[in-house]
């Protein structure tokens, strides 16, 4: 199915607005000295998009999918669940398109995800840090199940049109980028939408593609917006059996590559980037030979009053006083 769907019927047009500028990110080289000779690895710069991060392609299909269906439309409230970053793009979409926009979320996300929401104006619902995006879940049904009519409720973590996005963009941009070369997709786990979906688009061009989901290694981690799947809610669009591995990756790991890629390649990205470029490496560590494309979901300057980089920023501080 086309991404081409979907009107407001509040006078507003998409067209020529920042809802058409998303998608067509970079593929990036990342010329690790680590790496056999054979052995390349490749990250999708998710952090282009115009909402910062990858959720910009799930939240403007799931919109426009809502528009086209009719259950989005004139007076409704675009609710939803997030950790940050699906939010952050629906509110900016709804902002662009003319909808007002309702949040759940777990009040430990950052100062800086929180001021973004504000400054979108979207109506943020914080919810208790120690439920993770478990507890927002469940507080974003709460609020639909008390006043359905008043709602639009994409419900990313089970609507098809999540993994869609990724198919139909995320998947062709890596094969045509990658000039037909990609040997394996690493990408993290949250709704798992970005794995999910680019993973069957990249098995329509080449069955021998390997697709590896990222996730944290344990129950409690600190790498925002992923989930270890085991102890969470599974979202309805995730498939253990469309993936050919699955990798666990420590919040430490995961932190020390985000410190490492900011120092050694100029690339300041998010939390579940880094944990997606350990487990790129630690892969390529098995091979001989292979393109490895991984995605970076988005940038790092939402994550900089995080403890992955108070330290450094404190000591940086501190030197220049």
């Amino acid at each position: 199915m086309s991404e081409e769907v979907g009107e407001p019927d509040n006078g507003r047009s998409r067209h020529d607005s920042v809802v058409d500028e998303i998608g067509n990110t970079p593929l990036v080289r990342i010329d690790d000295p680590a790496l056999k000779p054979g052995v390349e690895i490749y990250a999708k710069c998710e952090f282009c998009n115009p909402g910062g991060s990858v959720k910009d392609r799930p939240a403007r299909r799931m919109i426009l999918e809502g528009l086209r269906s009719g259950d989005l439309c004139e007076g409704k409230v675009i609710l939803d669940s997030t950790s940050g970053n699906t939010g952050i793009a629906y509110a900016m979409i709804g902002a662009a398109l003319g909808y007002p926009v309702k949040l759940a979320m777990p009040a430990s996300v950052t100062k800086e995800r929180k001021a973004i929401l504000a400054a979108y104006g979207a109506e943020v619902v914080l919810t208790d840090p120690a439920e993770g995006s478990d507890g927002a879940i469940l507080e974003a049904r709460k609020i639909f199940e008390e006043d359905p009519s008043a709602y639009f409720k994409p419900d990313q973590y089970n609507n098809p049109a999540n993994w869609w996005a990724h198919r139909d963009s995320t998947a062709p941009e890596l094969w045509e980028q990658s000039s037909h070369r990609i040997t394996h997709l690493v990408a993290t786990m949250g709704t798992s939408g970005t794995v999910m979906g680019t993973g069957y688009g990249l098995k329509q061009f080449n069955q021998q593609i390997c697709i590896v989901g990222a996730e944290p290694a344990d129950a409690f981690h600190g790498i925002e917006g992923l989930k270890h799947m085991e102890s969470s809610i599974v979202p309805g669009i995730y498939d253990e059996d469309a993936l050919d591995r699955k990798m666990g990756v420590d919040t430490e790991d995961a932190y020390d590559t985000n410190v490492w890629l900011a120092r050694e390649y100029g690339m300041l990205v998010g939390q579940s980037s880094g944990a997606a470029y350990w487990a790129a490496r630690e892969l390529a560590r098995e091979l001989d030979e292979g393109v490895i494309v991984t995605v970076f979901c988005d940038g790092g300057d939402k994550y900089m009053t995080t403890a992955m980089w108070r330290p450094v920023v404190e000591a940086a501080v501190e030197s220049a006083l």
